[in-house]
C-alpha cells in the first residue's frame, strides 16, 4: 500500500510534488488543487501501464481524489511502477476544510 501525505504536509511541501488529480473531468471543474494536473483514475492505470507518464519517474508524486479511496489505488498503482507517490489522506474533501 502506498503511503499517504496529510495536507499540512502537502502544503509544507507543494513545491517538491507533481500533483496529480484523479478524479473525474467534472470533478475536477468544480475545484481543485492549485498547480495539479487532471488524469482520471482509469487514465491514469493506462498511462502507467503503456509508459506514457515515465518522465515523472524521476519526480516526486501526490495523487489526490474526492476522499483518499481513488487516489489510493492510483498510489498503488504508481509505486507497484517504480514511481515514488503519495495519496492525500482524505482527498480533496480534506483539503478544503
Amino acid at each position: 500500500m502506498a503511503e499517504s501525505i496529510t495536507k499540512d504536509q502537502l502544503k509544507e511541501q507543494q513545491d517538491n510534488f507533481v500533483i496529480l488529480d484523479v478524479r473525474e473531468p467534472d470533478e475536477f471543474a468544480n475545484g481543485s488543487i492549485d498547480s495539479s494536473q487532471n488524469m482520471p483514475l482509469g487514465l491514469t492505470i493506462r498511462n502507467v501501464k503503456k509508459g506514457q507518464i515515465d518522465d515523472l519517474k524521476d519526480k516526486k508524486i501526490c495523487v489526490y481524489c474526492a476522499s483518499g479511496y481513488r487516489g489510493n489505488i492510483a498510489a498503488d498503482e504508481l509505486v507497484k511502477a517504480g514511481f515514488s507517490a503519495v495519496n492525500l489522506e482524505g482527498g480533496y474533501m480534506a483539503w478544503t476544510q
